[in-house]
């Protein structure tokens, strides 16, 4: 199937952080976008955000994006009418799910369902990106230090301490079980429909990391999420939990993320591959010296005495999307510039 190079573009989820930044590029590169929300309020901040591009952005609304039913209507089965594309971005982030399928069943439910929709004989869809998590790449089977993580690697690890510790499980090892189980169901449907001749698109599947950046539609502090809250509280604020200071992990900036899916959609090459996504690792004492930087404060450099305990490898993202990643500082100074224009900083 060829690349998307033109026409309309569902994405999944258009009020989140990440996928807000995925509707903006694709409207600034000429597609129109349909954005799907939970509910017809959760399309005003993203939709004042975005008011530039109004005449190429319009919004569906999908309540519960858990009817996958083969036999009875999908939840996406109205949205997907005439687009050209889809980028599935919705799926939960809940930290503090108690249950296990308070993540999973949303998540691969979810994508089962948009598969489904996608794969009706009447649609016109060409390409499906699938934004999955980093978090799907990490396992055990490294003999090396540290290891190299690559697109070859699944997270079993995860789904391992879920299946043993059900609700005591960690959140991390929720959430990256959704994600994984979520990803893992996705391949193994697009294999057996195509098979069966009723998958005539391509798919790709982008795994980010952490991803910051500024919030789009966000009217107060009180309305950033995720990793922009924490990025906001410990790295400009200097607030919160202290002890997570050293914590890592893989990051990438929310424009290059953005431009990772435009590419995924607009490259012919890019059709049935997975990519990981990631500019490399950050502690968040590094952001903490960053930002310390330009804001003129005292700061100590320490980048030369962290040691970072796994890799994330992403030359394929490199040399088939095309993906420059930015710095750091140019991260740091983009959010810094964000925050100072609304008085938060």
């Amino acid at each position: 199937m060829p690349a998307v190079t033109s026409g309309k573009v569902l994405v999944t989820g258009a009020n989140g952080f990440v996928a807000g930044w995925i509707t903006k590029t694709l409207l600034e590169h000429g597609f129109s976008v349909r954005a799907t929300v939970r509910s017809p309020g959760k399309a005003d901040p993203i939709g004042e955000a975005l008011s530039a591009h109004r005449e190429h952005l319009e919004f569906a609304v999908v309540k519960d994006i858990t009817q996958a039913s083969p036999f009875h209507a999908g939840a996406f089965d109205e949205a997907i009418v005439g687009v050209d594309a889809i980028v599935h971005a919705a799926s939960p982030v809940i930290l503090t799910a108690y249950h296990p399928d308070e993540l999973i069943r949303p998540a691969v439910e979810g994508t089962l369902s948009i598969l489904r929709s996608a794969s009706s004989p009447h649609t016109s869809v060409q390409r499906v990106i699938f934004v999955s998590s980093l978090s799907t790449c990490v396992n055990n089977h490294h003999a090396e230090t540290p290891p190299v993580f690559d697109e070859t690697d699944w997270n079993d690890r995860a789904p391992a301490e879920v299946e043993a510790k059900g609700v005591e499980a960690s959140a991390a090892a929720k959430y990256a079980t959704s994600k994984t189980l979520a990803e893992k169901a996705a391949w193994e449907y697009v294999k057996r429909e195509r098979g069966r001749g009723t998958v005539r698109w391509d798919f790709v599947s982008l795994c980010p990391p952490w991803v910051f950046g500024p919030m789009l539609g966000a009217r107060t502090p009180e309305d950033l999420t995720s990793s922009v809250e924490q990025w906001y509280k410990l790295a400009i604020k200097e607030e919160g939990d202290r002890t997570v200071l050293g914590d890592q992990g893989p990051w990438a900036d929310a424009r290059d993320f953005a431009d990772a899916t435009l590419a995924a959609l607009t490259k012919p090459e890019a059709g049935g591959e997975r990519f990981v996504i990631s500019a490399g690792l950050f502690t968040w004492k590094l952001w903490v010296a960053q930002v310390r930087r330009i804001l003129g404060k005292p700061f100590n450099d320490i980048s030369e005495e962290v040691v970072f305990d796994a890799i994330f490898d992403s030359k394929k993202s490199r040399a088939v999307l095309g993906i420059q990643y930015r710095s750091m500082e140019e991260t740091a100074r983009f959010v810094v510039e964000d925050l100072r224009a609304r008085g938060w900083c």
